[in-house]
């Protein structure tokens, strides 16, 4: 039996708007993945400590507070620190375009705006850690 994909959701900083992650988790689920939602304000180096702890695929950040050039460098820069690089990093909110190719730029995985259907979030999932894992069997 194949193993799920298991992924972290949270929403970090201030932000109090949980709809949408909430939405991008059943979804998830529906797709047959497994989903730990971490809540509201959680700050990076408790997400990263979830990650590492429920041992997942990806982590998923939803931000909505415009802190979003701050926090998603700082989850990213704490896998690293964890030697937990390999876990996929995604995230959704309003975030203009020049930030989106800066993030990416910095290693985010993959960032979403609005209204991006789910389906697409649930095709990227399955495509990163079908790359990544057909990375770590050539090593």
């Amino acid at each position: 039996m194949e193993r799920k994909i298991r992924v972290l959701l949270a929403k970090p900083g201030l932000d109090g708007h949980d709809r949408g992650i909430k939405v991008i988790a059943s979804a998830l689920r529906d797709a047959g993945m497994e989903v730990i939602y971490t809540g509201l304000r959680q700050t990076p180096a408790m997400i990263v400590e979830a990650a590492i702890q429920e041992d997942v695929d990806c982590v998923g950040i939803s931000i909505l507070s415009g802190a979003h050039m701050t926090l998603f460098p700082a989850i990213k820069q704490k896998l690293e620190e964890k030697g937990a690089e390999d876990i996929i990093l995604f995230g959704g909110g309003i975030i203009p375009g020049d930030d989106i190719k800066a993030l990416e730029a910095k290693g985010i995985d993959k960032l979403f705006g609005p209204g991006t259907p789910t389906e697409d979030i649930i095709k990227f999932i399955e495509n990163a850690i079908a790359g990544r894992d057909k990375k770590e069997e050539i090593l």
